[in-house]
C-alpha cells in the first residue's frame, strides 16, 4: 500500500511540473520577468552605490 502511495506521489509531481498552456504562464513572460527583475534589481544596487559614493566625496 505504502509502495502504491510513493509510486502515486511521483507520478503526480511529474504531472504537475509540466508546461500546461492554458493553465501556466507561457516560459517567455517569465523570462521577459526575470530580465525585468534582474534590470530593476541593477538599478537600486547602482543608485544605492551611487548615494553612498556622493556623500563620501560630498
Amino acid at each position: 500500500m505504502a509502495e502504491a502511495q510513493k509510486r502515486l506521489s511521483q507520478t503526480t509531481l511529474k504531472r504537475r511540473q509540466r508546461f500546461h498552456p492554458k493553465r501556466d504562464v507561457r516560459p517567455a513572460v517569465l523570462a521577459k520577468a526575470n530580465r525585468l527583475a534582474i534590470r530593476v534589481a541593477a538599478f537600486i544596487g547602482l543608485s544605492f552605490l551611487a548615494v553612498i559614493i556622493l556623500q563620501a566625496v560630498f
